[in-house]
C-alpha cells in the first residue's frame, strides 16, 4: 500500500492512524486492503484520508482521541443528524461504512464516498459572482432550517424540552472548557447567567429546527458557479435557526458581498427578543471560537474573542 501522513508535532491535537490501522479499518470495512491511503490536509479536527481501495475511492474520517466538551462526539451527532438533511441529500457525502465500536483503533470512523468540485475556499476565490454564490448558499440553509424536529439539542444526545436548557447546557460546558484550558472564564460566566435570567426569551423558540452548525464557504463544494457539495454537519443541532453558524457568518460582513445570502433565505427577525437572542447567539459562538483557537495552538488570537465578548455582553445586559 501507498501510504502518505502529514507530519505535525509532538503533542498535535490531530494525530494519524499508521498504515496498519489504515489497513485493518479498510478490511473491516470492505473486506479488502487499500491501494493508498494519503492524508489530506485543509480540516482541524477530524483527520483525513483519501483512500483507494481499488476501484472504490473513499474518504476515511477519524475522530480525534480527545476533545473538549462542547466538540465530543461530533462524528456521533454528524451520523444521527444524517437522515434529517434528506432534503439535500444530493449534495451531502454518502455514507459507505461506521464503526463507532472503538475495538480496532481507539476513535470513531467512518468512510464517505468522494465529493465532486474543488474545495469551498478554492472555488470562491475564483467566482466571478459571489453574490449569486451567497444567494444559492441562502437557499441551502433555509431548506435546512426547513425541517423540523421534536427536541432541542444535539442530535445524538443529550435532548431538552426546552430551548433554554440546550443553550445553557451547550455555555455551562463552554465555561468548563475554557476553565479547563486555562483561560480566564468570567465573560462566558456572566453569559450563563443572563441566558439563565433570560430563559423566557429564549423559549418563545418553541418548535426545534435543524442546524447545519457550520455551514459556510469552507464547508461547501464547487464547481463552477455551482454548489455541488456540502459536509462536515457534525456540530448539527435541533434548535432556533438564528443560533446557526451560517446566520452569524451572513451578518458578520453588512454591506459586502454577503447580503446577497438574505434575498434568497429571507431577513431574520427584528424585535427586541430576537435581537437579544442574536447577541447571545454571538457570545455562544465567540466561545466556541475561544477554545478552537486555544485547541489549535492560535494564542494570539484569543485576546480578540475576549474584546469581541465585552461588545456582546454591553448588548446582552
Amino acid at each position: 500500500m501507498h501510504f502518505e501522513s502529514i507530519t505535525r508535532p509532538d503533542g498535535a491535537f490531530q494525530q494519524p492512524l499508521t498504515a496498519e490501522q489504515v489497513v485493518a479499518v479498510c478490511r473491516r470495512g470492505f473486506g479488502r486492503a487499500p491501494v493508498s491511503a494519503v492524508e489530506l490536509g485543509g480540516g482541524s479536527f477530524n483527520t483525513t484520508y483519501r483512500v483507494d481501495l481499488g476501484g472504490l475511492a473513499a474518504i476515511l474520517r477519524v475522530a480525534p482521541a480527545w476533545s473538549y466538551r462542547i466538540e465530543r462526539g461530533f462524528m456521533r451527532h454528524e451520523h444521527a443528524a444524517l437522515p434529517f438533511f434528506a432534503p439535500i441529500a444530493d449534495l451531502m457525502p454518502r455514507m459507505l461504512f461506521v464503526d463507532f465500536t472503538r475495538d480496532l483503533v481507539p476513535r470513531d470512523y467512518t468512510f464517505q464516498t468522494v465529493l465532486g468540485g474543488l474545495p469551498g475556499a478554492e472555488g470562491f476565490r475564483a467566482l466571478a459572482d459571489k453574490p449569486g454564490f451567497f444567494r444559492r448558499l441562502g437557499e441551502i440553509v433555509r431548506t435546512v432550517h426547513g425541517v423540523r424536529g421534536e427536541r432541542f439539542g444535539r442530535p445524538a444526545g443529550p435532548l431538552f424540552a426546552a430551548w433554554s436548557e440546550a443553550v445553557l447546557s451547550i455555555v455551562d460546558d463552554t465555561v468548563a472548557d475554557i476553565h479547563d484550558a486555562g483561560l480566564d472564564s468570567a465573560d462566558v460566566r456572566e453569559v450563563a447567567a443572563l441566558a439563565a435570567k433570560n430563559a423566557a426569551v429564549l423559549d418563545e423558540i418553541s418548535e426545534p429546527r435543524l442546524l447545519h452548525g457550520d455551514l459556510w464557504v469552507p464547508n461547501v463544494r464547487l464547481d463552477g458557479e455551482r454548489i455541488v457539495g456540502v459536509f462536515d454537519h457534525d456540530r448539527a443541532m435541533w434548535g432556533d435557526p438564528a443560533a446557526d453558524w451560517s446566520i452569524f457568518e451572513a451578518g458578520r460582513r453588512p454591506g459586502t458581498d454577503r447580503d446577497a445570502f438574505w434575498d434568497t433565505y429571507g431577513r431574520p427577525a427584528d424585535s427586541r427578543h430576537a435581537a437579544w437572542r442574536s447577541a447571545l447567539y454571538r457570545a455562544v459562538h465567540l466561545g466556541a471560537v475561544r477554545i478552537e483557537r486555544h485547541r489549535l495552538g492560535l494564542a494570539e488570537k484569543i485576546p480578540a474573542s475576549y474584546e469581541q465578548m465585552a461588545g456582546v455582553l454591553t448588548e446582552l445586559r
